[in-house]
């Protein structure tokens, strides 16, 4: 039996792991069948999982009969189509009718029978559906591995049946096609068994979450109890709570949007275990299986990988279009065509009976497929495997496929299912949601753990400073000394971050400035002030994906804004121009107008755009949209159309011109066609004029080869170079009669190159060489403009000089790539660009990288393909190098390769990355990033809905990261340090009062005050910094190398640590001892130390805050007054705390005026003459 019917293996290692699996399916199936009796539903529950959208959502479709398996049946007919399986069928309704008459008893009994079943059988799906993510997560993990482990997956091709899968549409209903995953589809973080483990993992992986859990869990031992247990436990579980509600809501909103995927419904015409007939039947897309028949209508999701058999295009000729903006990125249609053997077949029978599928193991790469079709007339009807006898092979490529969440744009359309689920080329180029933490909080968890070093050297000192012996419950007065300096690490330091970053998103998300920008993950808006790479999307994030041709150059003269109306008037005249010239003559010198007609008669013609129309209405009122591979070809078509020649009509064999000005057709047949290709930086087409019986070579392409195909000039090399200049994507144009014997002996030799088993790409390119490509006449050069979005320019310039590192990774061409990143100034006038392009062995790679190690201001562009030769052979060896550049071009890019060459710069150069983009082919980039950026736009929202903020437009990024990137960082980046401030006072404190009490681990401060002193007390003032700035907004616009700092990470570093640490030092020593110097150690004056001794710590901390502010506004003022008459009125309050007499006297005034001199003084005079004689760069430009 061929693999594909067996159950995939994970290795040896696994085996415990799948007999428990089996175990459980064999357990959870017995229950729900012994105990509800399920006949059908439960057969497939492994791979039937929770419902979720589409086409035609299952909530509307109550009315229809239910089968088995979630399977709709339907009869009848919509519409007739050209073939009878492309036919739709339309719905019937079958209405119930149920008996009134059973007795309220019974009916009880039954509701509460029905209610235990829904119950019970809700636990069991629960655990089912998590099991099968969990199954589906290790199948993904495995078809990473072979890919991995595979040298060239996507362009070889085993003929071993091991490796290979047989598919049949017969075989839809057999227990083998239930061996595939499950075509369910899930970008759900977690599920309902790993939600709480990996949520409490993450949390406590951060060591002063460790560290305030161990603390508060030792206050449950009455020997190390420590004030009241609710002051440690309740702040923790606050921060739990919210963290895992946040995390639970952000995975519900993610699961809705599977769900409704999930139950779009799709027509499957080979489900019926009785016989096979047109009307399909309504299979939920969860559902599918390898090997159903699905009939796709226009504008439908497709479901599942897909080989396509038959369209209903009018001329039979098999084509169909297909959007693949989702998938690759790119916006415009893209030509699928079915074999002419499955195309011309009209009995459902027959195509079940005799048609087969031979396809490899799933793989990453979305631009090529090998497979077979097999043709056997003569198949037994019980026959599961390819027979030998009277089999037709047929090849299959890119050109049949329909691969997962495309959209079919045109017609009906019959497709095989050949991959489900993970399996399908969107999943395997799809990463797995991880969550993401901020730079900062990893910062923060690595000061924490020296500060926690500290208090463990002092509390043993102190003990072991109590003397030898060491009394018998030493280790119980460790822990003791250890709770007492817990605030040291203060858990409100976690709650101050968090509040921080949801003001921080709410501030980005109210910017009048970025409008409907939105903050998807709270988490890491310090992050946006930390960002030393940009990778980048390009059609939809850099430009608008609207091409215009925008110059005509013919040598002499050329044509451009109002000067094209000129060209219009020549074209009036095109039709008297061409009957004027004599047949067979070949006229040497031509008039402008004459140059004019040839030029943009051959722009009509040569190209590979189709003309569709919604429906007969618009065919007949010239309502004409333009599909091709190349956005420019659809714009150079457009402008023939706005000149006076319009494309009217085109399939694979004719095309045909409207003449506006006369009405009248020019006909032309096609003879040959050679596609635009990146090896041959060309396109060219052989078509024969019917009405004058002319053959014509013509062809465009890029400069660099066609000017040695093109007649001798002085011209067109200086042209180019002014037109690239001015950001435009340049074609050379050109054109040659062809004789009919000419074109005979080419046919001849082409088609015996075309047959040739080796090297057959070469051999053709040669015939075409010899016979065609030489000696062209020059007509012209095109310079078409692919409109850059609002900004672009002067955005991409301020992140650059801001010491941001931009790289654009697209899935275009290169040529496209380069022009746009000279037109959007990504690569700098006189830049020098190196190109690798077709790199596809490792011999001598590294060679070409030489020149870039010595020349670090270059610019790297490089194609898909040798990209990923590099990341398999030499993967640190080349981002070793390109790293360093300031600029780095790949195209031909996958969804995966965006999203490895993401994961490659973190990991190497520990620097965090930011990716933007707008299609559904930018996800896995996004997802993978520190900080992925989604942009709303004509891809729809699919990468917005991914990522970590959703802009409208590229130009808000700046803004995003100079702006807000910088506040959160600076203001958390504060924040965190005056909590970490607040606590060390109060731990210094603390030990120089243990240590003055002869080293016992006695408490200084109790009950309210140590719940008060980090919340009602100071909380409000340190928070307010968080509305702090240090400079205006419009400087960093106007000094952006401000943000180099930013990445250098010093708002917050050992340095600007350890400086805090001395701070809290000095103060803290100084008003404990000068509170026990004014008040004595003594039992009577305890309060009154006490008294002034917290009073001396929530006023400095006051004026602390007060000192440190940049820019004030009514909010810290508020703050400040407000906190300070809180503590001042509840003094009154505090008997058993304060002695009230005392503070009610002279002495507290002026003790109290003393101690706040002697610890805030020398702090402010050592900050101001440091920034007299220092001052950072952020406060030079704010004096300018």
């Amino acid at each position: 039996m061929p693999s594909s019917s067996r159950r995939y293996s994970f290795g040896n290692d696994d085996d415990s792991f799948e007999d428990l699996d089996n175990s459980l399916d064999k357990a959870l199936n017995s229950a729900s069948n012994n105990v509800f009796n399920y006949t059908h539903s439960l057969n497939n529950s492994r791979h039937s999982s929770q419902g979720s959208v589409g086409a035609i959502p299952l909530s509307t479709m109550q009315s229809f009969p239910i089968g088995t398996n979630g399977i709709l049946n339907s009869h009848g007919n919509e519409h007739d189509d050209s073939s009878p399986l492309i036919a739709n069928s339309a719905y019937t309704t079958n209405n119930r009718s149920f008996s009134s008459s059973t007795s309220s008893l019974v009916i009880a009994t039954n509701s509460a029978l029905g209610s235990s079943k829904r119950i019970f059988n809700s636990v069991v799906n629960f655990f089912v559906n998590a099991k099968r993510e969990l199954n589906e997560e290790r199948l993904r993990l495995n078809n990473e591995n072979d890919s991995n482990r595979s040298t060239d997956s996507n362009n070889n091709q085993s003929s071993n049946l091991e490796t290979d899968r047989y598919i049949s549409p017969k075989n839809s209903n057999t227990s083998s096609n239930y061996n595939y995953p499950s075509n369910a589809i899930s970008n759900a973080k977690y599920n309902p068994i790993t939600f709480i483990p990996i949520i409490l993992y993450e949390q406590f992986k951060f060591f002063f979450n460790l560290y305030f859990l161990l603390t508060a869990l030792s206050q449950i031992i009455p020997q190390l109890r420590i004030g009241y247990l609710s002051s440690y436990i309740v702040p923790l579980g606050f921060v739990l709570t919210v963290t895992m509600m946040k995390e639970a809501g952000d995975d519900i909103a993610r699961r809705r949007r599977d769900k409704e995927q999930n139950n779009e419904v799709y027509e499957v015409l080979n489900r019926s275990n009785t016989s096979l007939t047109h009307e399909g039947k309504f299979v939920a897309s969860k559902n599918l299986k390898v090997g159903d028949l699905v009939r796709l209508h226009k504008d439908t999701r497709i479901p599942a990988d897909m080989i396509l058999l038959q369209s209903s295009d009018k001329d039979g000729t098999g084509e169909a279009f297909i959007k693949t903006d989702q998938l690759d990125g790119e916006t415009d249609w893209k030509l699928r065509v079915a074999h002419n053997c499955t195309q011309s077949l009209k009995d459902l029978n027959q195509l079940v009976n005799t048609i087969s599928l031979i396809v490899g193991k799933p793989a990453k790469s979305i631009h090529h497929f090998q497979g077979r079709l097999i043709y056997h007339p003569h198949q037994s009807a019980g026959s599961t495997t390819p027979s030998n006898t009277n089999n037709e092979t047929f090849a299959l490529t890119i050109d049949q496929t329909l691969w997962a969440n495309t959209v079919l744009a045109s017609g009906t359309a019959l497709g095989l299912v050949i991959y489900t689920g993970v399996e399908t080329r969107q999943s395997m180029n799809t990463t797995k949601t991880g969550v993401k933490t901020g730079l900062l909080e990893l910062e923060i968890n690595s000061l924490s753990k020296i500060l926690c070093v500290t208090v463990f050297i002092l509390s043993v000192v102190l003990v072991l400073a109590h003397g030898f012996p060491l009394s018998n419950t030493w280790y119980l007065d460790i822990m003791r000394f250890l709770i007492l300096f817990s605030s040291i690490i203060p858990v409100s330091l976690r709650v101050n971050l968090d509040l921080a970053k949801s003001v921080y998103a709410g501030q980005i998300q109210k910017d009048n400035e970025i409008p409907d920008t939105i903050v998807r993950t709270s988490t890491i808006p310090e992050d946006l002030g930390r960002i030393e790479y940009l990778l980048s999307d390009k059609t939809g994030t850099l430009t608008q994906n609207d091409m215009e041709l925008k110059k005509l150059h013919l040598g002499t003269v050329s044509y451009a804004g109002e000067s094209l109306d000129i060209v219009n008037d020549y074209v009036r005249g095109i039709i008297s121009l061409l009957d004027s010239k004599p047949s067979g003559s070949l006229i040497k010198k031509k008039d402008l107008s004459s140059r004019v007609c040839d030029l943009v008669l051959t722009l009509a013609l040569c190209h590979n755009v189709t003309p569709t129309y919604e429906d007969d209405d618009d065919e007949v009122n010239g309502l004409v949209t333009y599909q091709a591979a190349s956005p420019d070809e659809i714009a150079i078509v457009k402008f023939t159309e706005l000149v006076g020649l319009k494309l009217f009509k085109r399939d694979r064999h004719s095309i045909s011109l409207l003449h506006i000005a006369t009405n009248q057709t020019l006909n032309f047949e096609i003879l040959n066609n050679f596609p635009f290709s990146s090896e041959t930086k060309r396109m060219g087409i052989v078509v024969r004029d019917i009405q004058r019986d002319e053959i014509w070579f013509m062809q465009k392409g890029a400069d660099t080869v066609m000017s040695t195909i093109v007649n001798a000039n002085d011209w067109l090399d200086e042209e180019t170079g002014n037109m690239a200049r001015e950001g435009l994507r340049t074609l050379v144009i050109g054109k040659k009669r062809l004789s009919k014997n000419l074109y005979q002996d080419f046919s001849n030799d082409y088609k015996k190159a075309s047959i040739s088993m080796h090297d057959r790409d070469q051999i053709m390119q040669r015939v075409i060489g010899q016979y065609l490509e030489s000696d062209l006449e020059l007509l012209g050069l095109t310079g078409v403009e692919d409109k850059l979005q609002r900004d672009v320019k002067t955005s991409i310039e301020l992140l650059r000089n801001a010491g941001i590192k931009i790289w654009m990774l697209t899935g275009d061409k290169v040529e496209t790539a380069k022009c746009v990143s000279i037109s959007a100034r990504l690569i700098s006038r006189g830049q020098y660009v190196h190109q690798i392009t077709k790199v596809h062995s490792p011999d001598f790679a590294m060679n070409q990288l030489e020149y870039l190690k010595t020349n670090h201001n270059a610019c790297l562009l490089i194609d898909g393909e040798s990209l990923a030769t590099y990341m398999k052979y030499y993967n640190r060896e080349f981002f070793d190098i390109v790293i360093k550049l300031p600029a780095v071009i790949a195209c031909r890019c996958t969804p995966q390769q965006k999203a490895d060459v993401a994961i490659n710069i973190r990991s190497i150069t520990g620097k965090r990355v930011c990716c933007i983009g707008d299609g559904g082919n930018d996800v896995s980039m996004i997802q993978c990033a520190d900080v992925g950026v989604g942009i709303v736009g004509k891809e729809g929202k699919q990468a917005s809905l991914a990522a970590d903020f959703s802009i409208h437009q590229f130009c808000y990024l700046s803004k995003l990261l100079l702006w807000h990137g910088r506040n959160s960082y600076k203001r958390s980046a504060k924040l965190g340090q005056f909590v970490i401030h607040r606590g060390l006072l109060l731990s210094v404190a603390q030990a120089v009062y243990s240590i003055s009490s002869k080293f016992e681990p006695l408490a200084l401060y109790q009950g309210w005050l140590m719940v008060g002193y980090s919340t009602v007390y100071t909380m409000a003032p340190v928070f307010s910094l968080t509305l702090d700035c240090d400079i205006d907004e419009h400087l960093t616009r106007l000094y952006p190398e401000l943000y180099r700092e930013l990445t250098l990470g010093t708002s917050l570093s050992y340095k600007t640590f350890f400086m805090w640490v001395f701070i809290s030092l000095f103060q803290g020593s100084v008003i404990q001892l000068l509170s026990q110097k004014f008040q004595s150690l003594a039992e009577d004056k305890f309060l009154s130390m006490v008294a002034i001794s917290f009073s001396c710590l929530i006023y400095n901390e006051l004026i602390m805050v007060s000192i440190s502010i940049y820019k004030w506004n009514k909010t810290m003022i508020a703050t400040i007054i407000i906190t300070f008459l809180l503590f001042v009125g509840s003094i009154p309050f505090l008997p058993d705390y304060f002695n009230l007499a005392y503070v009610s006297s002279i002495s507290y005034f002026w003790q109290t005026a003393v101690i706040l001199s002697v610890s805030l003084f020398p702090v402010w005079l050592s900050q101001f003459i440091n920034r007299k004689l220092r001052p950072p760069s952020y406060a030079k430009v704010q004096q300018d």
